[in-house]
Order: structure tokens, then C-alpha cells, then sequence
């Protein structure tokens, strides 16, 4: 039994991306958009969002911190459409992170984009959802456990996942579709801070396909590429005396 609507036809559907302006949301941009989807494009920037070049999409520069700003922009998109079938937030940040270059400031800007942000987003858009839509919030399998060098950029990830779950017992019997994206590595911007080894790093394009065809299927948790993300999700049943040292082991951390 699907546990969301499946998203199969794009046309003409009326998508809110937030978080659009590079990696998986650019790729996810211009996938939907190839797709016929009707886009909003939202990110701090207006000069990046113009420059993803998709033509007819409504730009919304906005910042996910700030609750005010996101409330006017789905006024601005709900006065220019009428109504929103799907949301999708994707906006995040990291920085590598363990006890020694902890930093109480950076942590909180960290936890303010990748869980307040989306928070905040679906304060605006809570009574906007239409039964066959939904909302879907990118995460990070960094959630499913702790790990190494993610202090801050995991909890984040973690409450947004439980965010969802919660969520998911709310709309779903509504026909509200309520889904997680929970990506391995992916080569962006972000990622490519990272000086370690990052185990089946596939490319923003092949992320965003996955999500289109997560999408699809009417599951709630997305997650590729598939020989990672299910390795993790063993690794994340495991009982604390086999997790702890396996995962220093493998990551050597």
C-alpha cells in the first residue's frame, strides 16, 4: 500500500521549490520544469535562481530563517496562482563539525536552515496543501545516526526526519502527501567541503531523477543511491556496543 499520493504526472502541477538555487534543487528545478511542471523558485539570492535560465518561473528570493518573509512570499505565490499543489524543501547547510572546532554560533545558523527553515515554511503553507499533494522535505540519511564530524549538521537532519513522520499522521488520512529525502552523498557545493572519502557520491542530475521517481512510487522515505542508504539503515539498527566501534572503524573517526 502506498503511504503517499504518487506523483506521476508533472504537468501543469503547481510546485514550490524552496532551496532551488544549486545543487539537488537546481537539478530538481529543471527536471520538473522539463516535465511541465509549473515552478516557484525560491533561495537568498535573485540573481541565482534567475540564472538556473528556466523561463515562466516565478521567482521568490527569500531567506528560510526569517518565518515573516517566507509568510509574504506564499502570499506573493498564492496571489499569482490561486493555490499550490506541491511543496519541496530543500534548503540546507554544513559545515564539518566535531568537539575541537565546535562552534555554538555556526551550529545554530546550521540547525536554523535545516530544521527551523523548514519549520517555518510549513507554518505558511499548512492550510495551502490539496489532497493529492503534499509537502516534502529534503533531509540527509546524517539523520538516521550519529556519525563523525556531524555534530550540528545531524540533530538538524534527525528533527527534520522526525518533523515529517509526525507530520505524515496528520495529512495522510486527508490524502495529504507528507514525504523525506534522505540523499547519501551528493556531489554539490556543500559536499564538496568534505576532505574524507564519500562512499557512492552520485551527481546533483542523478539525485534529482531519484527524486522524481521517489516521488512516484508513493513511498514516504526517499533515499539513494540505494547501495549506500541501505547499508546506513542497517548500520542504524544496530545496538550502541556494534555501532560505536564499527563506525569509528569504517570512517576512521
Amino acid at each position: 500500500m502506498a503511504l503517499n499520493p504518487r506523483l506521476r504526472d508533472w504537468s501543469g502541477r503547481r510546485v514550490w521549490l524552496v532551496g532551488a538555487s544549486s545543487g539537488i534543487g537546481a537539478a530538481l528545478a529543471h527536471a520538473l520544469a522539463g516535465q511541465g511542471a509549473r515552478l516557484a523558485l525560491s533561495a537568498r539570492r535573485a540573481d541565482k535562481l534567475a540564472g538556473l535560465g528556466i523561463m515562466d518561473a516565478l521567482c521568490l528570493p527569500v531567506d528560510v530563517t526569517d518565518a515573516g518573509a517566507l509568510q509574504q512570499a506564499r502570499n506573493h505565490l498564492m496571489a499569482a496562482w490561486g493555490g499550490i499543489d506541491v511543496v519541496i524543501y530543500l534548503a540546507g547547510d554544513y559545515v564539518p563539525m566535531r568537539r575541537e572546532n565546535f562552534d555554538p554560533a555556526v551550529a545554530a545558523r546550521i540547525l536554523a536552515v535545516n530544521y527551523q527553515g523548514a519549520v517555518n515554511l510549513f507554518a505558511a503553507v499548512r492550510d495551502d496543501l490539496p489532497p493529492g499533494g503534499g509537502i516534502v522535505f529534503v533531509a540527509s540519511v546524517a539523520g538516521y545516526r550519529g556519525l563523525p564530524q556531524s555534530l550540528c549538521y545531524g540533530p538538524g537532519k534527525a528533527a527534520l526526519i522526525h518533523f515529517a513522520e509526525c507530520l505524515h499522521f496528520d495529512y495522510a488520512p486527508r490524502g495529504i502527501g507528507v514525504w523525506v529525502v534522505n540523499p547519501g552523498f551528493v556531489e554539490t557545493p556543500l559536499t564538496a567541503q568534505n576532505r574524507f572519502a564519500m562512499p557512492a557520491l552520485i551527481s546533483a542530475t542523478a539525485a534529482a531523477k531519484a527524486t522524481v521517481d521517489g516521488l512516484a512510487s508513493g513511498d514516504f522515505d526517499i533515499h539513494y543511491p540505494k547501495r549506500f542508504t541501505r547499508l546506513m539503515k542497517c548500520l542504524a539498527h544496530l545496538p550502541y556496543r556494534l555501532y560505536f566501534p564499527l563506525i569509528r572503524r569504517l570512517t576512521g573517526g
